[in-house]
């Protein structure tokens, strides 16, 4: 198959012998800031959420694996290494008033978009740190408490081995007893074919000084250039097609600190489970939770070949080599207590699970690791045919006659996969009703909507029935920030000519085909159909979840 191509812009010049517009030079800047450590400074990261490193959700992990969760109906602290842009951490402290929440960014830029967002919201529970990793291990920042959960995304594998030593020595001076870990990480043999693609884009970059956004294009640019030209190291990997085409399409914010830092590096869990072994750290389990359930990704033979092996992080490590992992999302717990099933069970009781889909949307077919799964359309039926009347917890489910027979075992696979698919948010209603009138959550929704005038950067709202954050689009949060400005019944008319204006002074328009609507008359019926989708299917979810 002929790749899809993407010319990158011309910067006027171009290397010599290549063709115009493929390979621009990058503006020079000189010597990168000896604060960076080889981490990529320049260019921010993107402004993603990440509800797997909720409480709740960490909480759920640990169940569902037989480990003891942290209480979340008492005063509990988190803290975030690395936050990026910190909106996972706004919307986290927003949710969630029993928690105090902290984190650190090296990056000023990221440090100081965080706080502002966290001002307007007036978040008194979270602080936002510009410290080092090294500067943290050392215990060089007064006040830091003991905390329960630490969590980092990603970034493990982004920095040097020397600031991997600094955050396993964080944890171990300041978690507690019982806390949890959330560690995610470019993971082996995964990453394997891509090893020398990301080698290839580093040093092309040093090839080019310049800004890392335009040497990343570049770089694609110049990778597509190899595969039309059909590049041995290309043609004998097919596996890395989704990756290039990936890479050919990403956002510049993400790519950049994906392949341009200088100390990147996959590893293999068994590798990570001896660094994390000074700080007394017991794996738990997976953040993605379908992988408490092995039989829904390995076979029994593979299971069996596993079971052979004497050593957890060895039998981890295979499931790996199984499934070609590429990223894994280690929950780790300081002194993991496991559960008899007795208690398991009464934990699993206390899951509460309400909809993010209308009824109507939602499926039971899911892509896993080892393929397609398909859920009992008799029993997934009758669990959303509840949620679809109000949240409901696993007990409840369990208690209604069309769901008899069904163990809290086998409804809490059924809520892992429609969490998992995104048509179903779990939480624990103890923490989630702490703050009931969510006043910290409806500030930072407004907050986040008065963004939207500038972009479409934040792509969150709060949730405080869930203590985690809903993805949605530019038009659904537009439509939501109108509707919180006027608490009386939603009119399409009065929505209409409201929406039309506030697109209008931002200058937005709706896409069609993928480009902006240029035509009014097309537009406003684009603008129509997206205000009747709202009122009809996602204005019921959103009051449902009592965020409206």
């Amino acid at each position: 198959m002929t790749p899809r191509r993407r010319r990158a812009k011309s910067q006027g010049t171009s290397r010599a012998g290549a063709q115009d517009g493929i390979l621009p030079l990058c503006h020079q800047r000189g010597e990168t800031m000896a604060w960076n450590e080889g981490y990529v400074s320049d260019i921010e990261y993107t402004n993603g959420f990440y509800s797997d490193l909720s409480p709740h959700h960490l909480n759920f992990s640990c169940i569902l694996n037989g480990v003891e969760p942290v209480p979340l109906d008492q005063p509990y602290t988190y803290f975030e290494l690395g936050f990026g842009r910190g909106l996972t951490l706004n919307v986290l402290a927003a949710t969630n008033s029993n928690g105090q929440f902290y984190g650190n960014d090296f990056n000023p830029a990221h440090v100081a978009g965080a706080r502002a967002l966290a001002a307007t919201a007036q978040l008194g529970n979270l602080t936002l740190l510009e410290n080092s990793f090294e500067e943290l291990a050392q215990g060089r920042v007064a006040g830091l408490p003991q905390f329960d959960f630490i969590t980092l995304h990603g970034i493990y594998t982004w920095v040097s081995r020397e600031n991997r030593q600094h955050i396993v020595d964080f944890i171990a001076r300041y978690l507690k007893p019982g806390g949890i870990v959330s560690l995610s990480y470019n993971a082996m043999p995964g990453w394997s074919a891509a090893l020398p693609l990301q080698r290839l884009l580093l040093e092309f970059a040093a090839s080019f000084p310049g800004r890392s956004d335009l040497q990343i294009q570049a770089g694609a640019a110049y990778v597509e250039q190899l595969q039309n030209l059909q590049a041995g190291y290309i043609t004998a990997n097919p596996a890395l097609a989704p990756r290039l085409n990936a890479l050919a399409d990403s956002d510049p914010h993400y790519s950049v600190h994906e392949y341009l830092n200088q100390d990147w590096e996959p590893l293999y869990h068994a590798d990570v489970m001896r660094d994390v072994a000074r700080a007394k750290l017991d794996f738990a389990g997976s953040s993605d939770l379908p992988f408490a359930f092995p039989e829904l990704y390995l076979s029994a033979d593979q299971q069996a070949t596993i079971d052979l092996l004497p050593d957890a992080a060895m039998r981890e490590t295979m499931k790996d080599y199984f499934l070609n992992t590429n990223f894994r999302k280690d929950v780790l717990v300081r002194g993991a207590r496991r559960m008899g099933a007795v208690r398991q069970a009464g934990c699993l009781a206390g899951v509460h699970l309400a909809m993010l889909v209308p009824r109507a949307q939602m499926a039971f077919t899911f892509q896993t690791k080892a393929g397609t799964v398909t859920g009992n359309e008799q029993v997934y039926g009758a669990v959303c045919d509840a949620l679809a009347l109000r949240p409901h917890s696993l007990a409840e489910l369990a208690a209604l006659e069309s769901l008899q027979g069904q163990s809290l075992q086998s409804l809490a696979e059924v809520a892992a996969m429609l969490v998992t698919g995104s048509q179903v948010v779990m939480y624990f209603r103890g923490e989630a009703q702490a703050d009931s009138g969510g006043i910290t959550a409806h500030r930072l929704n407004q907050a986040i909507a008065a963004q939207l005038r500038y972009g479409d950067d934040y792509r969150t709202l709060c949730c405080p029935l869930t203590g985690s954050g809903i993805e949605t689009e530019f038009i659904d949060r537009l439509l939501f920030s109108l509707l919180t400005q006027d608490r009386g019944q939603p009119e399409f008319a009065h929505l209409q000519a409201q929406a039309a204006d506030a697109m209008a002074r931002c200058g937005r328009r709706l896409l069609k085909d993928g480009a902006a609507c240029a035509d009014d008359q097309a537009h406003q019926l684009l603008l129509d159909g997206a205000i009747d989708a709202f009122l009809r299917d996602k204005l019921p979810v959103l009051k449902q979840l009592r965020m409206l």
